[in-house]
């Protein structure tokens, strides 16, 4: 038996066993080399990431960045990285993707006067497995983060990875209960999934969240990629697909959507009111998504 599943084992995977070996036997340093050619192999590539971090060995990403590297193999972002045809190097493209929006959104509290380093208490929310919130906490500190999915195994990951606060939303708008309220609500990519049903409803919600004098930060897909996508926007300036890189959340609830500027700009009057929305911006994040930003009166 031990033959024939070695025979039909990738090379990955005889890379990975080797290496496993070589850890339990006490020899990280011959075991090192083995682990960083797992790691570039595609069927092993988390596998031996997560020894490489878990032992601090040649080419660990933590001892690069002293970030906290771990990877939830139920991460559908760092899937969508390591499936797409541009992403030579997933890991990398990963981790540098979250350091990106950590310094768009850097960018964007500046330019509303409210330095991000200032921020006493912050939601991230629909925020997934951690790809930006590791960056996060580094900066502020897990004991100013708080992160909200509706995905349970993504909150639960994300508390016990990087000891943030967290707690689970809701698929339906009005049922979500914070248990408190935030000085910056960030909701990175939500809206640019949400069917027009819960849109607003959405919006809604999440500036209920938002304390006295603090901010709501949230990205759309503008009117730069309807028109990379061709995607037929409606007289209203809106589109949704039922398709997104989720694999874990109902498409009709969460699929791809795309607004105007003038279809969110209507959003936000007929929920919070026009006169909230203190900075707007075009492609602000990745050179592909529209940032807007709601203050609330104190």
């Amino acid at each position: 038996m031990t033959t024939t599943t070695s025979t039909h084992a990738s090379t990955g995977q005889h890379l990975l066993e080797q290496a496993r070996q070589l850890l339990a036997a006490g020899d990280p340093v011959a075991a090192s080399p083995l682990l960083l050619s797992a790691r570039a192999e595609k069927d092993t590539m988390l596998a031996a990431h997560a020894l490489i971090e878990q032992h601090g060995l040649s080419g660990s990403f933590h001892n690069m960045t002293g970030l906290d590297c771990t990877i939830s193999g139920s991460d559908d972002i760092f899937g969508f990285f390591a499936g797409h045809p541009s992403s030579i190097n997933p890991l990398r493209d990963y981790f540098a993707d979250g350091w990106r929006t950590l310094a768009e959104l850097m960018t964007v509290m500046e330019r509303v006067g409210e330095p991000l380093v200032q921020s006493q208490h912050f939601l991230e929310f629909a925020s997934g497995h951690g790809r930006f919130t590791r960056h996060l906490v580094k900066l502020l500190g897990a004991g100013k983060v708080t992160v909200s999915d509706v995905v349970p195994d993504a909150v639960e990951f994300a508390t016990r990875t990087f000891g943030v606060q967290g707690f689970l939303s809701a698929s339906v708008p009005e049922d979500l209960a914070a248990p408190r309220s935030y000085d910056t609500v960030f909701v990175l990519s939500l809206f640019s999934h949400l069917p027009r049903s819960t849109w607003a409803r959405w919006l809604k919600a999440l500036y209920a969240v938002v304390a006295p004098g603090g901010v709501l930060v949230f990205s759309t897909h503008g009117i730069k990629a309807a028109h990379f996508d061709r995607v037929p926007l409606d007289e209203e300036g809106f589109f949704f697909a039922p398709s997104s890189e989720s694999h874990a959340i109902d498409a009709n609830e969460y699929g791809t959507a795309f607004t105007t500027e003038a279809f969110v700009r209507a959003r936000i009057a007929e929920t919070v009111g026009a006169d909230k929305l203190e900075y707007f911006a075009p492609v602000q994040f990745w050179n592909h998504q529209d940032v807007y930003v709601l203050r609330k009166p104190l």
